[in-house]
């Protein structure tokens, strides 16, 4: 949903609240004097926000989801080893353009996570990768953050690198075709998780995720509760939940339209090596209790 850019108070008034401020009074009934203050009320609406809302509602379109083919070019190599081909960039493409290619990929795909290599890249008869998705009704995306470093003064802990350059890399990636973006953090419940973690995760998030809208990419929100403990579903969901409420708590303060964004959380499950494990029912109740407790309404899309 779009807002509006402004909203006229009453006549006494003549202000109009936008990025502005306007004049609150205040006072008691035994004095006709009123003090007044200053309050600022920012109205969200950028230049991309319808876009944004159309985009983000054609990914999470009932029946299809997203294929992730972000693998950095290291990764990629791995699997064209295992098949005896050397880790070049033309076996890189070849392999690519053999799954962007496949016919009939958009009946089942509606976004395609690309590595920034593939996003520039086109098959060997020269035609552009997103094109050959387009034509499948296919939104191509991009992953933007630079991994996982130690994070100073946690327990340690990670927090993911990108943020430096993103608008400038952002506004290429729109014109290269890409229309949303993909930022992989993660949270350790072994490690804690301590607060400066978690704050980290969720700031990172909101600030990646404002940065994309201005620039015309519908983010992928997505902080990672990771699978490593001995812990029981219990501790996952009471971690999942204090992570997402700070999550949206930022992305509010961030001004990120909820209507132009996706979510991709993980699953509520036991640790790893936690002695009992739980049906699918189980992971899918404590999953749904998770998301029911503490994702807005007005999200168009989980991708799970």
């Amino acid at each position: 949903m779009a807002w509006a850019s402004f909203a006229k108070l009453n006549a006494a008034s003549s202000q109009w609240i936008g990025q502005q401020s306007f004049t609150q009074r205040t006072g008691s009934s035994s004095s006709t004097r009123f003090a007044t203050r200053r309050v600022s009320v920012p109205i969200r609406a950028g230049a991309y926000t319808e876009e944004l809302v159309k985009t983000a509602k054609t990914i999470a379109s009932p029946g299809r989801g997203i294929l992730a083919i972000d693998e950095s070019n290291a990764t990629c190599g791995k699997r064209l080893a295992s098949i005896g081909l050397d880790n070049t960039e033309t076996n890189r493409q070849a392999y690519r353009q053999l799954l962007l290619t496949t016919p009939g990929l958009g009946d089942y795909i509606s976004g395609a996570i690309l590595f920034e290599e593939t996003l520039y890249q086109s098959t060997t008869d020269g035609k552009k990768f997103v094109d050959c998705l387009r034509e499948e009704k296919i939104v191509p995306g991009i992953k933007v953050d630079k991994g996982l470093v130690p994070l100073p003064g946690s327990n340690n802990e990670s927090w993911c690198q990108g943020l430096d350059g993103l608008a400038s890399r952002s506004t290429e990636y729109y014109k290269q075709g890409a229309r949303f973006a993909k930022w992989r953090t993660v949270v350790s419940i072994p490690c804690g998780p301590s607060a400066l973690a978690v704050k980290e995760a969720a700031w990172g998030l909101a600030r990646y995720a404002a940065i994309s809208q201005d620039n015309g990419l519908v983010p992928i929100v997505e902080p990672e509760i990771l699978l490593d403990g001995d812990h029981p579903i219990e501790r996952t969901l009471e971690v999942a939940e204090k992570v997402w409420s700070e999550v949206f708590f930022y992305l509010a303060e961030n001004n990120v339209v909820l209507e132009g964004i996706l979510l991709k959380p993980s699953m509520v499950t036991p640790g790893a090596e936690h002695k009992e494990k739980a049906s699918p029912e189980t992971i899918a109740k404590y999953t749904l209790t998770m998301l029911k407790r503490r994702v807005p309404p007005a999200v168009p899309g989980i991708m799970v």
